[in-house]
C-alpha cells in the first residue's frame, strides 16, 4: 500500500510539473497587433516585411492600400527599439500620389549597417492583369531607397531599369527579407528574391511567372540581375546554408499544394533545377524562410512560416534540422484566416514572426507575434 501511494505521489508531482512546464512554454508566445485595416490610416494594410538593423532595431514594413491591389498605395513603417516590446507611430516611406509603391523587401548589410529596401512602382490606374498582359501605361518597375541612420530617415527611391528585361511584364521584389551571406566564396554579397512575368498573353497566366534573384557584391552600391527560375513560381524567400549555398523558396503554381525550392552554389548567379517539397505543405500564397541558428551554434535551425492545407489559414511554423531537407517540428501559431508572413531572430534570442491574421479574413490586421524556440521544439 505504501509503495501505491508513493507511486501515485511521484507520478503526480511529475504531472504538475509537465503541466507547469507546459504552462510557462505557453505563456512564452505573445501577439501585438502592429497595422489594422480601416483603423489605422488606410482602407486596407497588407504585404509585412521586418527586419533587424545592426543596432537592433526593429523595422516592421508594410503597403498602406486605399483599395486592393492596384491603385493608390504607400510604403509605411512603424519601429521598435525595444525588441519588439512597444513600436512607434506609422511613418510613410514613400507615397507617390495615387501610385502604388509596394513589395517591401528590407536587407541589412552588417558590415555598413546601411538598411536597403527594394520596392516595386506601377501607376496607380494600371491593374495586374494590364499589367501582365503587356497593356498598362507604364510597366511595372524595381526601386530601391536606404537608411544609414537605423531606418529614422531614408534617401529618395532609385529607380533600377537595368534589373527588368524587356520582355517582363509584371514584377514585384519579395515580399519578405532578402539576406547577407556571411560564409564562403560570397560572403558578403547581399541576396534580393523577387519574381516576374515573363511573356504577354491574352489574360492573366500563372505559367508566365518565374522567381529571379537580385544581388550585390559592392554593399549596395551597384546590383546585379542574378539567375532566374523556372516558371510556375512566384513570390519567394531566401535563406544561407552552412555551405555557404543559397535556397530559394518559391510559391508554387505546378498543383501539388506544396513549396518549390532551388539551391544555388554561386550565391545566386544560377541555380540547379527546382524540386518540390512534400515536406511543406502550402496554399499558393507567400511564406517565408529563416535561419535561427547554426550548426556551430549547438545545432542547426531553419525556420519556414506559412498557411497550412488548401486556404489561406492556419498560420504554422515549422523547423528543419537538416538545412531545409526535412522538417520534422511544426506548430500552429494562428488557427484562424492568415496570409503573409516575415520572421526574424530578436536580439533577446526569441523569434518574431510578422503575419497577416484575422478572425473571419486573413487581412484584418498585421500582427507581430513573439515566441521562444523552446515553445516551438517543445
Amino acid at each position: 500500500m505504501h509503495k501505491l501511494i508513493l507511486i501515485f505521489a511521484k507520478t503526480l508531482l511529475v504531472q504538475l510539473a509537465l503541466g507547469t512546464l507546459l504552462w510557462g512554454v505557453e505563456k512564452s508566445i505573445e501577439t501585438q497587433v502592429l497595422f489594422r485595416k480601416a483603423i489605422d490610416g488606410y482602407n486596407n494594410i497588407r504585404i509585412p516585411a521586418i527586419c533587424v538593423t545592426k543596432a537592433g532595431t526593429l523595422l516592421a514594413f508594410a503597403e498602406g492600400r486605399e483599395a486592393g491591389d492596384k491603385g493608390d498605395i504607400d510604403l509605411i513603417l512603424r519601429r521598435s527599439e525595444d525588441g519588439g516590446k512597444t513600436w512607434g507611430g506609422i511613418e510613410v516611406i514613400w507615397d507617390d500620389k495615387d501610385n502604388t509603391c509596394g513589395n517591401p523587401c528590407p536587407v541589412v548589410d552588417l558590415d555598413t549597417g546601411t538598411i536597403w529596401l527594394f520596392l516595386t512602382w506601377n501607376l496607380g490606374s494600371d491593374s495586374e492583369t494590364a499589367i501582365m498582359t503587356g497593356a498598362s501605361e507604364h510597366p511595372r518597375s524595381p526601386w530601391v531607397t536606404y537608411s544609414e541612420d537605423d531606418g529614422k530617415t531614408w534617401a529618395n527611391p532609385k529607380k533600377l531599369p537595368h534589373l527588368r528585361k524587356k520582355e517582363w511584364t509584371w514584377y514585384a521584389t519579395g515580399p519578405g527579407n532578402g539576406v547577407q551571406l556571411s560564409r564562403g566564396q560570397y560572403n558578403g554579397r547581399l541576396v534580393i528574391p523577387a519574381n516576374h512575368a515573363d511573356r504577354v498573353t491574352a489574360k492573366r497566366d500563372s505559367k508566365t511567372y518565374r522567381s529571379h534573384i537580385i544581388y550585390s557584391d559592392d554593399h549596395g552600391m551597384s546590383w546585379q540581375l542574378g539567375a532566374i527560375q523556372e516558371p510556375l513560381t512566384n513570390e519567394s524567400t531566401v535563406v544561407e546554408l552552412a555551405d555557404g549555398s543559397v535556397m530559394q523558396n518559391m510559391r508554387s503554381y505546378h498543383g501539388k499544394g506544396n513549396r518549390a525550392v532551388a539551391l544555388s552554389k554561386d550565391g545566386g548567379a544560377s541555380f540547379a533545377p527546382l524540386y518540390l517539397d512534400n515536406g511543406l505543405q502550402s496554399p499558393v500564397c507567400q511564406a517565408n524562410i529563416q535561419r535561427y541558428s547554426w550548426p556551430e551554434e549547438s545545432r542547426s535551425r531553419i525556420l519556414f512560416s506559412s498557411p497550412t492545407g488548401e486556404k489561406r489559414e492556419g498560420i504554422t511554423v515549422r523547423l528543419s534540422y537538416d538545412e531545409g531537407e526535412t522538417w520534422p517540428v511544426s506548430k500552429m501559431i494562428h488557427e484562424g484566416p492568415g496570409a503573409y508572413s516575415n520572421m526574424v531572430g530578436l536580439p533577446n534570442g526569441n523569434v518574431g514572426l510578422l503575419v497577416e491574421i484575422g478572425e473571419s479574413s486573413p487581412y484584418e490586421t498585421i500582427s507581430f507575434i513573439m515566441f521562444d524556440i523552446n515553445w516551438l521544439e517543445h
